[in-house]
């Protein structure tokens, strides 16, 4: 019963909808509206500026992390390391589906991307460091979240296959899963960085204007 109880806490902490709760409450849109149309870091950046898409991003990753840390609560997994990691990503898993269909806002919600990388930060920190540096640089150089979002997400299975070569066939198998899904999730982004059409999000203006003043 305790695996249930807190398999349905870490959907119910993954449903919290934080980007639809920050556009109602501080700007009376509701974010799904607006942009890609979804409840996520991302979208929040295009539509409502860096401050707030950080502020989602932070919150939404907190989600992963803190439902991977609920396996603490049954302390018959603390002795035996592969059942652990599994619990726990069994309940990181929970709360990224909470993400993409939240309970608290009608089953709508973002890509789980943010959520996803707090589960890693929570159970292998040196792979999710290794990610962010990917996700920063393409970030810096391209300022496309979405195509920072595919490449750090291809290079999670090749840190915990190759470069850390984790002994978790669960977790191997969990790293190949999430860069699928993220592929998946994002065709239509995929689509749009083909066609020239996606939309950068507004950082790094500065570094863009010397450039077109040197230009």
């Amino acid at each position: 019963m305790n695996y249930v109880l807190l398999f349905l806490l870490a959907y119910c902490l993954g449903s919290i909808p934080t980007a639809v709760w920050v556009s109602r409450g501080f700007f009376g849109i509701d974010i799904r509206d607006y942009g890609s149309g979804n409840a996520g870091a991302t979208n929040t950046f295009r539509v409502l500026g860096p401050r707030w898409g950080s502020f989602v991003m932070i919150c939404d990753s907190l989600k992963g992390f803190l439902a991977v840390k609920l396996a603490l609560f049954l302390p018959q997994f603390a002795d035996n390391d592969i059942a652990f990691l599994n619990i726990q990503l069994i309940f990181g898993i929970a709360a990224v589906l909470g993400h993409i269909f939240p309970i608290w806002a009608n089953f709508r919600g973002g890509k789980g991307v943010a959520t996803l990388f707090g589960l890693v930060i929570g159970i292998s920190p040196w792979s999710a460091l290794a990610c962010s540096g990917i996700f920063l640089l393409v970030l810096y150089l391209t300022r496309f979240v979405s195509l920072s979002s595919i490449l750090a997400s291809l290079a999670f299975p090749v840190f915990i296959l190759v470069i850390f070569n984790v002994d978790n066939h669960f977790y191997r198998v969990f790293a190949v899963a999430v860069a699928l899904l993220v592929i998946l999730t994002h065709q239509k982004n995929i689509g749009r960085i083909l066609k020239g059409a996606e939309n950068k999000v507004p950082i790094f203006k500065n570094r863009d204007r010397r450039k077109q003043r040197n230009q």
